[in-house]
């Protein structure tokens, strides 16, 4: 756009608005800068030359839409009126600010304000943007979701993934690029084959369409007019905003590797000062009220940053920093039934059992909502969901594409929003297509700024049904070392149903293994109703006096027929099912240990590095004193799970377990 267009005098007060927006997120800039230089801010990622677009979308947008901004993004904050003072401590590490301390510059959210802000890996909030705009179409209001990327990260799989997503549910997502002509230091020329960005809006089924990034009022009617058609039900946009980035990547790496001319180019364009000679040429305003307000906001500032640079250092402490990695909210209260009640209740397989879990979820909880691949109509590869549709609609039980790490980043949006997400992997395997999802999104979001996340990941696991190494495997231990989710293995029908149950009414990520080879194998008494396990606390399976197995998950069915063995031979071994691998039940299995005096932990994946180890090191050093012999440990080979059964007969520690206890027996 070349100029101002012709407007009527109530639109005045609006280009004023606009102009005070766009000059705010400059003059804190400036100031943050300075503090850089001073010392007294470590990192900085600058947008100066680059705020038409924060501030342009920002404004473009209603104030109950979502916006998910990127590092550069100050004006989204500034211009959505976010509590400077909070916002500066912030930025400056200090107390008081938006993560107490625990994450960075805009590594958080506003759920106030309507703001998700970022994580460090580029394109992970992408479809997050898909779960917020989901939310909206679920409430049934016209929200629009208005989600940043630049340029280098939509090369990353989670950008495709989550425009392919958001255009097959036609969401109202505007993604917004901000092309600066530099990831770091790599220009675009290096980065991608097509002329503009917004060409890839055609392969997906949405409009692309590319403007200068520099114009904030070619952005703010670009935004307004996606907004709408959005708004209407047409579906999402791919908005590619061409600017530059005048500093470096981040203050310390320069810009060395920019040429000269370039630079000087993109300097004459830059977008406050284009806006201010706009505005004068218009008689909108002077020269000398634009410097009038410039000084009004940089006396604003500097005494904000004074009051946040005076505030203390965070403070805290490890029963404090603990308590805050999980939401303590709507966790399961000891309300089983009676044993009376499951004596009477009929028996149901381990898969009828999810089933029944999820179908009074939904009954009784609007807030639930199913993802997942071929979960509709079909069921699921193992069936779990079937007939659920029909009953709830695909509204709520939902197919999405091939995409792990979108399915999971969306329901991390649609937790944000209200709503508590179980998705279905179709093979526990196929979750490292999502594992940052997991791992940095959904795992680290309550601890870093308070947003309880209710999602529930449901993942069929385990061995023993020819299906080789990428179907097959035990993947507990990948995300028992991440704070911030918790991780569920139940080995029976009536634990099945009851930590499903708990698990979507924890509040919090919850990573829930279900052993695909028990699924039709074994039935159990398990009552109609509702009822939750608490989640933490083990099960003893089986009493016994002389010697504990400690396991979990397909390990108790193998444990209880080795007990009944050792039965027939006069020995006397109790086995403890964890059920819950985070938390786990510490005092339960000390309490059989110390009954017992020796362990044997048990689990179906690889040895090495198994959860097994965390179990063994805590009973080798807080039930020393009542062990009679050393903690033994048995899992499977070190080695890929093998497609031959016969090979994989070797694999498994099942058949090593039996000659394993009777060594333990006899130390």
């Amino acid at each position: 756009m070349s100029g101002v267009p012709s407007f009527a005098p109530a639109s005045r007060d609006r280009l004023l608005a606009l102009h005070r927006a766009l000059l705010h997120p400059r003059v804190i800039e400036e100031r943050m800068l300075l503090l850089v230089r001073q010392g007294a801010l470590s990192k900085w990622f600058s947008g100066i030359g680059q705020e038409a677009i924060a501030v342009g979308v920002t404004s473009a947008l209603d104030a109950g839409d979502w916006v998910l901004p990127m590092h550069r993004n100050l004006g989204v904050f500034t211009t959505r009126g976010v509590d400077l003072l909070t916002l500066f401590r912030q930025l400056l590490g200090r107390d008081g600010g938006f993560t107490k301390g625990r994450d960075r510059t805009f590594h958080f959210g506003h759920r106030e304000k309507r703001i998700v802000g970022m994580i460090s890996h580029l394109g992970a909030m992408l479809p997050v943007a898909d779960g917020l705009a989901l939310a909206a179409r679920l409430k049934g209001t016209r929200q629009v979701v208005g989600a940043f990327t630049g340029d280098g990260a939509t090369s990353e799989g989670d950008f495709h993934e989550a425009l392919n997503l958001a255009a097959v549910w036609k969401l109202p997502v505007l993604f917004v690029i901000e092309n600066n002509q530099y990831g770091l230091s790599t220009p675009t020329s290096e980065q991608y084959a097509c002329r503009d960005l917004a060409d890839r809006g055609n392969g997906y089924g949405m409009p692309g369409i590319t403007v200068d990034g520099n114009d904030v009022l070619a952005v703010f009617q670009t935004v307004a007019a996606a907004a709408d058609r959005a708004r209407r039900g047409l579906g999402p946009a791919l908005l590619e905003f061409k600017t530059f980035r005048m500093r470096g990547h981040e203050e310390a790496s320069g810009t060395d590797y920019v040429p000269a001319a370039l630079a000087a180019d993109w300097a004459k364009r830059d977008p406050l000062a284009r806006f201010e000679r706009h505005l004068i040429e218009a008689g909108v305003v002077t020269r000398a009220q634009c410097d009038s307000e410039r000084a009004i906001l940089e006396r604003e500032t500097q005494d904000l940053v004074d009051l946040a640079l005076a505030s203390p250092e965070p403070r805290s402490s490890a029963a404090a920093e603990i308590a805050d990695v999980f939401a303590d909210r709507g966790r399961a209260e000891a309300d089983e039934p009676s044993e009376e009640a499951v004596a009477q209740a009929p028996e149901r397989r381990y898969v009828d059992a999810l089933h029944g879990a999820l179908r009074l979820a939904l009954r009784t909880d609007p807030r639930v909502v199913l993802m997942g691949q071929d979960i509709a109509e079909y069921g699921g590869v193992f069936k779990v969901t079937e007939g659920l549709a029909d009953q709830f609609g695909k509204e709520r039980v939902r197919n999405t594409p091939i995409v792990e790490s979108g399915a999971l980043g969306a329901a991390l949006g649609l937790a944000l929003d209200g709503f508590v997400a179980v998705v279905e992997m179709q093979f526990a395997d196929f979750i490292t297509c999502g594992f940052n999802q997991v791992v940095n999104n959904l795992a680290k979001t309550h601890y870093r700024w308070g947003a309880s996340v209710p999602v529930v990941i449901r993942a069929p696991v385990g061995g023993g049904v020819g299906a080789g190494p990428f179907h097959s495997q035990n993947v507990e231990a990948w995300f028992t070392c991440v704070s911030g989710i918790k991780v569920l293995a139940p080995a029976t029908p009536y634990d099945a149903k009851g930590l499903l149950l708990a698990a979507i009414a924890d509040g919090n990520p919850v990573l829930f293994l279900e052993h695909k080879r028990l699924y039709r194998s074994i039935k159990a008494r398990v009552p109609d109703g509702p009822y939750r396990i608490p989640i933490g606390r083990a099960h003893v399976a089986r009493r016994g006096g002389e010697a504990t197995v400690v396991t979990y998950g397909a390990g108790v069915h193998w444990a209880l027929r080795a007990a009944e063995a050792l039965a027939a031979e006069g020995r006397d071994v109790e086995v403890v099912d964890l059920r819950s691998l985070v938390p786990w039940d510490v005092e339960t299995v000390l309490g059989s240990v110390r009954r017992t005096g020796r362990a044997l932990v048990l689990h179906e994946a690889p040895l090495t590095g198994g959860f097994g180890g965390e179990v063994a090191s805590v009973l080798g050093s807080e039930a020393f004193e009542w062990l009679d012999a050393p903690v033994a440990r048995l899992g499977a080979l070190d080695t890929p799970v093998p497609f031959s059964p016969a090979l994989e007969r070797v694999f498994s520690p099942e058949d090593r377990l039996l000659t394993m206890l009777r060594s333990l027996l006899a130390y």
